[in-house]
């Protein structure tokens, strides 16, 4: 059995982790560490817990751990990996964002539709944005024909649980309820680590995206909209995502618009395109805490340790 550890343990990305690692059958969970609440039995930050799991929150990380998934936020990771609390040998999978632009350092991206063989090599990965997962698995196909050569625009929208588990203006439920809003127009941080990727599919890439995101009345789930002006008609385009894609468990290519409600709960993707006026429209949905998070840092794992890609992550949507 892989033993997993995790560092940051009381949020959103964590609970996820924990309730999907719970149910793996390769994997014992060893430590969850939360300082917040050292000593308290897991299900005192996530009640859903009670009656599945005894575990209790640890301070510090336990040394016999095969790999640790750090869940503590964005700015925090860096703190982690450079100090001397996880073991040398343990295989680390950052959930932040301290990783994903490529510098000095050994981080694997880890979108397994664009670096499968490269996560299967790799000893720390860094998992993608929530946003930047959606968006790029929509463009991946075309950057890799080299078919993007004109302005990309994208508008998507998030639920509350996007913005992570510590309450703000704009999560407060009457604020949040009926009603919806854009943020971060244009400038949104998920941008860089999206041309990057598709950078490396197609080199000589230089068009700008145009990235509107919006916050939703719901608690989970992405709705991504892009369209970029084409040749190919909607039939070619679609055949050529399917061969990308033909290879990659959780991704779907479907022959209807997809909605949240598909996905939600799963690691699953799926993936419309159509054509309208010379423009072609890609949509796509995923549940930003599983694909978009920690449903894609459990498939990572599965890749680093060889399983089954899809070990653990036989998860139903909700549907209605």
């Amino acid at each position: 059995m892989i033993k997993a550890g995790i560092i940051g343990g009381a949020g959103y990305t964590a609970g996820e982790l924990i309730r999907i690692l719970l149910h793996h059958p390769e994997v014992e969970i060893e430590s969850v560490v939360s300082r917040s609440h050292g000593g308290e039995f897991l299900y005192a930050a996530h009640p859903d817990l009670e009656g599945e799991t005894s575990l209790k929150f640890d301070t510090e990380l336990s040394k016999d751990v095969d790999v640790v998934f750090l869940c503590s936020g964005h700015g925090k990771s860096k703190a982690v990996v450079e100090g001397n609390g996880i073991p040398a040998s343990a295989k680390i999978i950052d959930l932040s964002s301290d990783y994903r632009i490529k510098g000095e350092h050994n981080f694997v991206y880890g979108l397994p539709e664009l670096n499968r063989n490269k996560i299967k090599e790799a000893n720390h990965i860094a998992n993608p944005g929530c946003f930047a997962t959606c968006i790029q698995l929509i463009l991946l196909p075309l950057a890799a024909k080299n078919l993007l050569n004109k302005p990309v625009h994208v508008t998507a929208i998030t639920g509350s649980t996007g913005a992570g588990q510590n309450p703000t203006d704009t999560t407060h439920f009457s604020w949040r309820s009926n009603n919806a809003s854009i943020y971060k127009p244009l400038k949104h941080q998920h941008l860089g680590e999206i041309k990057q990727s598709l950078e490396q599919l197609q080199n000589e890439f230089n068009q700008p995206v145009h990235f509107i995101p919006m916050r939703g009345a719901f608690t989970r789930g992405i709705l991504a909209a892009c369209y970029v002006e084409l040749d190919p008609s909607a039939h070619e385009i679609e055949r050529l995502y399917k061969e990308y894609y033909s290879e990659h468990p959780f991704v779907t290519v479907t022959d209807s618009s997809p909605d949240i409600k598909r996905v939600l709960g799963t690691n699953k993707a799926q993936i419309h395109i159509q054509k309208e006026d010379g423009q072609i429209l890609i949509t796509g949905v995923i549940d930003n805490l599983t694909k978009g998070a920690s449903g894609q840092a459990v498939q990572n794992m599965n890749l680093m340790f060889g399983l089954d890609e899809t070990a653990g992550l036989n998860l139903k949507s909700t549907a209605f």
